[in-house]
């Protein structure tokens, strides 16, 4: 929703990128693809996570299908202005459309103070709590997991981890893992058992061990298929350190992180004056690390507003050619550079389990990642 960094232009507003955590798992209605079942799903199922929030993200929210009530969480990468100015006004337009669940705010601990500010200064009101999550609190708790779980139903939970960058304040990359687990009851083993369809079997498939009307005990895992699938999103604010994310790009889907400049006008830059050091990253800085990562898929985004948003590498005028042409002197993987509203359908690999002699637990389909269009909607 927001691709500039530090100012918007005429065509990019600031820092905004919303991830929708759709349920789509298994066989779609009508033989529709995922992409083409993502437009149909029930707009009351359609939770998703905010990561950063700069000024007028609210507005940009408004050409989308995006809704305010459906908005499990809002992680912010750090301080600075372009990735969280657009957030007091985005909580009381929540409040202003009627939202009473609370919502969860997983940020840096300066956020909570800028909230309490507004709220004094401002008469802001909330009629929702909100669940504070401090980063530095996260980081600093034993065990070192640097987790936050959101669950969304029984079958469908989130996992946010937190991973530190390097920049002029503290800056934070978010990993999200989407699991969804896919319960299907084995009918035909149930029925060669001489076991007819009854209520029993609803309750097998909810995980309920059952007693048959004959005194036979039936176990459900003896019964049921899981198939789980994991999708896992990893998303970096401001940084000049890709290596930083080594470990948390593990078992990676995608990689959306900052190319502010091309590597030559970041070294121009820093040449310029070495006492300042902007600590972003150049596109190719990023594509390098994460080439030698095995990371397939990577998104740019957070340009500098000095690059036009036409593509020609022949032109004068620097434009989202020199972007591209420094990634892909380096990455040979699925390479995007990120317009607003641009929407990709994130597939993650799916782990089948089974229940009868012989089946196997292990990768059915392996991730992908496609670009389906813009999500403005008017």
């Amino acid at each position: 929703m927001g691709t500039s960094a530090g100012v918007p232009t005429k065509q990019r507003n600031v820092t905004a990128l919303a991830i929708e955590c759709l349920n789509t798992h298994g066989v779609q209605p009508n033989g529709q693809s995922r992409a083409a079942n993502h437009n149909n799903q029930n707009k009351k199922s359609r939770p998703w996570v905010l990561i950063d929030c700069g000024e007028g993200t609210q507005q940009q929210l408004l050409h989308t299908k995006l809704s305010l009530h459906q908005l499990a969480a809002i992680c912010i990468t750090h301080v600075h202005g372009d990735h969280c100015y657009g957030l007091p006004g985005l909580l009381a337009s929540a409040a202003m459309s009627g939202r009473r669940e609370t919502l969860t705010i997983i940020a840096p601990q300066a956020i909570a103070t800028l909230l309490e500010a507004y709220t004094i200064t401002t008469e802001l009101y909330l009629p929702f709590a909100l669940n504070f999550v401090a980063i530095e609190e996260v980081l600093s708790e034993q065990g070192n997991t640097n987790k936050v779980n959101i669950r969304l139903s029984d079958q469908h939970q989130l996992d946010i981890d937190i991973t530190l960058l390097s920049h002029r304040v503290a800056s934070h990359a978010f990993g999200i893992t989407q699991t969804i687990h896919h319960r299907t009851l084995d009918t035909d083993k149930l029925l060669a058992q001489g076991i007819p369809a009854s209520a029993l079997w609803g309750k097998l498939q909810q995980g309920e061990d059952v007693i048959t009307e004959d005194g036979q005990q039936l176990c459900a895992d003896d019964y049921i298929n899981d198939e789980v699938s994991r999708t896992r999103v990893v998303v970096a604010g401001d940084n000049d350190t890709p290596v930083c994310l080594t470990a948390a790009l593990f078992d990676t889907d995608l990689l959306v992180h900052e190319a502010t400049y091309t590597h030559e006008v970041l070294t121009k830059i820093q040449a310029k004056n070495p006492e300042f050091d902007p600590m972003h990253s150049s596109a190719q800085l990023v594509a390098d690390f994460v080439e030698s990562s095995g990371v397939n898929n990577l998104i740019l985004t957070h340009f500098s507003a000095r690059y036009q948003g036409f593509d020609n590498p022949n032109s004068k005028t620097p434009n989202m050619a020199y972007i591209r042409l420094d990634a892909e002197s380096v990455y040979k993987g699925n390479l995007w550079l990120a317009v607003d509203f641009d929407q990709y359908m994130v597939d993650g690999a799916v782990d089948s389990v089974g229940n009868q002699e012989g089946s196997q637990k292990g990768c059915q389909k392996e991730s992908r990642v496609q670009y389906i269009g813009s999500a403005r909607s008017d």
